[in-house]
């Protein structure tokens, strides 16, 4: 993907991030990223275009901050991975605990926005569930849900702005005690793949 694509798909995040997902239209998009609608849409040719490059990009950014964590750390745990996930794991600037919530509203009235979304979900939740499996989980699908779920939740509820804001940090402390007590902090050898 070009430098151009990806710039005007880091535009578009702040768009649906800071003003809400109703605001990213293709007008929009083209004044913020200073360019004319006619040389935005040899980008992206219309909505849906731009809406599939979008969560493209969103996911291959999530997937490769999880490999680097790899070249990093070697086998991960899914403490590891747990910890990944819940500290806002692609490491980007995206103000996730407001682009998710956005882009979940926005799969509720828009059928092509609901299949980008669930095949994210997909990806992530089977990651989730291949580590769990490796952990040893005897219900590695539902406890990759509960992991997924929580972890998008909570964005809603201890995100910037909200009642409990200041106990995001201990609220991601706690379940990653759940985790560790149950799996440990590191794979056993028995159960790394």
């Amino acid at each position: 993907m070009s430098a151009r694509k990806i710039e005007i798909l880091q535009i578009a995040i702040h768009i649906i991030a800071s003003e809400g997902y109703d605001r990213l239209t293709l007008r929009a998009l083209a004044r913020a990223s200073d360019i004319k609608l006619g040389a935005l849409q040899s980008h992206f040719p219309n909505r849906e275009a731009l809406l599939r490059a979008l969560t493209d990009y969103l996911l291959s950014e999530y997937l490769k901050s999880l490999h680097a964590l790899e070249q990093v750390e070697g086998a991960l745990s899914i403490y590891d991975v747990a910890r990944w996930y819940l500290s806002d794991f692609a490491g980007l600037d995206l103000k996730g605990d407001w682009l998710w919530p956005q882009l979940f509203a926005m799969s509720r009235v828009e059928p092509s926005m609901k299949e980008l979304v669930d095949d994210i979900s997909k990806r992530i939740v089977q990651i989730f569930e291949d580590y769990f499996h490796r952990a040893g989980s005897p219900n590695p699908r539902l406890e990759a849900l509960a992991l997924y779920s929580f972890g998008e939740g909570s964005t809603l509820f201890t995100s910037e702005g909200s009642p409990w804001e200041s106990d995001a940090k201990d609220l991601n402390a706690a379940v990653l005690s759940l985790i560790e007590a149950k799996y440990g902090k590191k794979n056993a050898d028995k159960h790394v793949a």
